[in-house]
C-alpha cells in the first residue's frame, strides 16, 4: 500500500532511550519504565503493559478549583510501554528544567511531565474575579515538561525597566522568578460605558520571560476546565 500517510514523519518507531520525545508538532511520545503524570484524557495511543490512574481531588497538588472552575486534573501512568499525549490538535513544546529553574504554568497548558519535578499550586493575588483562571502550577526541580499551546506562542522577554502586561485569557506560562500583579487599564467611566473589553491584565515585573497564545480562550473551553 503506498501513500504520504505512511512517510518516516508519521510513523511511530521504537524508543531508543526511556522518558519523554516529541512524536510531532502536536503529540508527545513518553517511553515508560516506571511512571509519570499527564492531563486526564491526553492519553491517544499506548503499547505495552501500563496503567492509568486517575489522580481525583485531594490527591497531589493539582487540584479542581469549585470557585473557579480552574485546576487539571491528573491522571498517572505507571508500567513499562510507550504511551502518546496530545489534546485538541494543540502544539506541543518540551521544557527541560534544571535544578533552580521555575516556571509557572496555567494548568490548561499542561500535558505532561516527569515525576521527578516538583509542582504547587499558586494564584494570583485577586484572580479569582476574573475569568482568567489564574490558578497556575510552579515547577521546580530536574525533569521534562511538555507544554500545550493553541497556535504558535509568543515569547517575551520581561526585564525591570519594562514590564509587560498580558491578558488573563492568553497567557500560558512565565519564569517564576518574577512578580506579578492584575492590572486595571480602564477608567471606571470607561467600563460603565461598556469598555474596551479588555479591562484586567496580569502584570510582570523582574528579569525573565512570559509566554502567551495568539488568541484568547474561548468561553467554551474555559467552562470545560
Amino acid at each position: 500500500m503506498n501513500s504520504d500517510l505512511f512517510s518516516s514523519e508519521n510513523m511511530a518507531t521504537p524508543a531508543t532511550a526511556p522518558g519523554m520525545t516529541q512524536q510531532n508538532a502536536k503529540s508527545v511520545k513518553y517511553a515508560l519504565d516506571g511512571e509519570c503524570y499527564a492531563r486526564q484524557g491526553s492519553m491517544i495511543a499506548y503499547r505495552g503493559d501500563l496503567q492509568f490512574e486517575k489522580q481525583g481531588q485531594g490527591v497531589g497538588k493539582f487540584l479542581k478549583r469549585a470557585v473557579t472552575g480552574e485546576g487539571l486534573a491528573l491522571m498517572a501512568v505507571r508500567g513499562r510501554g510507550e504511551v502518546w499525549f496530545a489534546h485538541e490538535a494543540a502544539n506541543c513544546f518540551l521544557i527541560d528544567l534544571a535544578p533552580g529553574d521555575g516556571l509557572t504554568v496555567n494548568g490548561r497548558n499542561v500535558l505532561c511531565f516527569d515525576p521527578s519535578l516538583s509542582y504547587e499550586i499558586k494564584v494570583v493575588k485577586g484572580a479569582g474575579m476574573v475569568g482568567g483562571g489564574l490558578f497556575n502550577s510552579e515547577f521546580s526541580g530536574q525533569g521534562r515538561l511538555a507544554v500545550m499551546c493553541e497556535g504558535n506562542p509568543l515569547v517575551i522577554p520581561v526585564s525591570p525597566q519594562s514590564p509587560v502586561f498580558v491578558d488573563t485569557d492568553a497567557v500560558v506560562g512565565w519564569s517564576s522568578g518574577l512578580q506579578t500583579a492584575l492590572h486595571r487599564s480602564q477608567s471606571l467611566g470607561s467600563m460603565l460605558r461598556g469598555g474596551s473589553g479588555e479591562a484586567v491584565q496580569l502584570r510582570l515585573d523582574g528579569e525573565g520571560f512570559v509566554i502567551v497564545r495568539p488568541s484568547e480562550l474561548r468561553p467554551e473551553k474555559a467552562a470545560g476546565n
